[in-house]
Formats: structure tokens, C-alpha cells, sequence
């Protein structure tokens, strides 16, 4: 199989994963565009659902920067979108127990997340209620966990909750690897912190990407690249999931068949269909 239209006929709606799998950070893959065209024009629906950590307008904009218009999906929903939902609206029990004084991890392109939000940001541990974690800022670095441990450890000493934004663990920017806040988050909950993880693969955030489908979840197919959190999401989900391999797993691009799919057998997982691209 080399393309998504091997599979097509089986599915009327599509969950589309963004970074790794519709572009690198700087441009789209090629064939991609080309992809979501002819899905389109099979009269598929096709949500974009993303561990961005940031609203979902701001994706919004950044795709169209890359080529990719809104007529090529039908909404798209972001991990940043749900946690801030959950920050405004505190009916989720551990969110309703969070402070107003909020620590932020990320860097000044997230600040869009506190947006029509009553929260009063701190840059003193000391003064924070709890952690908001959209992952590293490029003053402090992206290829490692080590600056950001001062200031995890003393929050870990004052017991402050961390809601995660992004639990993605690593991403590659055009070529480069770069850790993401699920790094942090990880080493955080490993320390014997309080994390709230929000995004792929935890179930609640496919409840609105299904609403805006309204399609049955056995004519759903996930499409993504990281296996932990796009193809382990659509497990939880309940749906089928397409494995691409050239995001986060590119190593895998020439591993063959069967050691690719014995790597997801280790994790428990069995995509519906693993290609190198996302092209049609």
C-alpha cells in the first residue's frame, strides 16, 4: 500500500494529525495537499486534531501560511483549544480545584492559551497556584529537559498541579528533534507530580473532534505519525489509525514491513494501514 486511497473506499471521515504528518514545522510534505484534494473531492470529512498547544485559530493561520486552506477540512480542533476550554469553564473537577495564579512553561507564541481566561500569569514559582505546560521557549533550549529542572524542582517541592498542554514528548522541526511538553511533564509526574495531561491519546479530547465528524467511529480513520500519541489515541478513541512513518519515526522508513509492524505490536497497537507519506 502507498497511499491513503487504498483505503479510502472504508472510511467517510478523517482525523488528521498536523505536525509529522501534514508538514514539518516549516513546510507541508509533499503530496500532502494533493492528499486532502482528493479527499475532498471524494466527499470525505476531515477534521484536523492536533497536540499544538496553542488555540485553534492560531493553527489556523499557520496552515494557511503553509499552503493549506480551510476548504480542505472541516474544522480543526488543538490540545491548547480543549485545555483552555477546561481553564474557563471549571466543571472539570481537577480544574475547578486550580488557583488564579497561573506559572507558565512555553514559550510567547502560547500566550494566545490565556486568552478570555481570568488567570493572572507569575514568573515566581512561589507565587503560582499551579503549572500551565505548553513545553521548552527557545531562550532557555529545545533539546533537552536539563534548564527547565530548577524550576520543575522547585515547584515539585511546593506540590504544584501541572496541567500539560501538549503531551507530545518530541517533535523534528525541519530536520531537528526537539523536545515538547510532554518531556517535561513526563519528568514531572516521574518526581511524584500532579499532571493533568490534555491531548492525544487521552480520550476526552476526540469528544468535539467526533461532533464536528458526525461520523459512525467505524467509518473513522486517525491519521498521524507518533505512535504513542496518534496511533495509541485512536485505540482509546475506538477507532482505525493510519501509521505514517516519515514524522517522528523516520528511522522506520526503511525498516521493513515486518519489523515495523512488530514495533507496534510491542506497544500493544495495530494500525489499520502504515504508509511512509501522507499522499493519496
Amino acid at each position: 500500500m502507498t497511499g491513503i486511497s487504498s483505503v479510502a473506499d472504508r472510511y467517510n471521515g478523517y482525523v488528521v494529525d498536523l505536525w509529522g504528518t501534514v508538514h514539518d514545522g516549516v513546510q507541508t510534505y509533499p503530496g500532502v495537499i494533493a492528499c486532502l484534494e482528493a479527499l475532498r473531492a471524494a466527499g470525505k470529512r476531515i477534521v484536523l486534531l492536533s497536540n499544538a498547544p496553542r488555540p485553534a485559530d492560531v493553527v489556523h493561520q499557520q496552515l494557511q501560511k503553509f499552503g493549506v486552506c480551510a476548504s480542505l477540512y472541516d474544522g480543526i480542533v488543538t490540545s491548547g483549544e480543549v485545555a483552555r476550554s477546561l481553564l474557563r469553564e471549571r466543571t472539570d473537577p481537577w480544574c475547578a480545584r486550580l488557583g488564579r495564579k497561573v506559572l507558565h512553561l512555553g514559550g510567547l507564541h502560547d500566550l494566545g492559551l490565556y486568552d478570555g481566561l481570568n488567570l493572572e500569569q507569575v514568573s515566581d514559582v512561589e507565587e503560582a497556584d499551579f503549572i500551565l505546560n505548553a513545553g521548552p521557549d527557545i531562550e532557555r533550549g529545545v533539546e533537552a529537559i536539563d534548564p527547565y529542572l530548577p524550576e520543575l524542582r522547585a515547584a515539585l517541592t511546593r506540590g504544584l498541579p501541572m496541567l500539560c498542554a501538549n503531551p507530545d514528548m518530541t517533535v523534528i522541526k525541519g530536520g531537528q528533534r526537539m523536545i515538547c511538553a510532554g518531556a517535561l511533564a513526563l519528568f514531572y509526574e516521574q518526581e511524584g507530580g500532579n499532571v493533568r495531561w490534555v491531548g492525544k491519546p487521552y480520550a476526552e479530547v476526540y469528544d468535539p473532534v467526533f461532533e464536528l465528524l458526525n461520523v459512525p467511529k467505524e467509518r473513522i480513520l486517525a491519521v498521524g505519525d507518533a505512535l504513542a500519541t496518534d496511533i495509541r489515541g485512536a485505540t482509546v478513541a475506538g477507532i482505525d489509525g493510519a501509521w505514517i512513518l516519515g514524522g517522528i519515526h523516520q528511522e522506520l522508513l526503511d525498516a521493513g514491513d515486518e519489523r515495523v509492524a512488530e514495533i507496534a505490536r510491542a506497544a500493544g497497537l495495530a494500525p489499520a494501514i502504515t504508509l511512509k507519506r501522507f499522499t493519496w
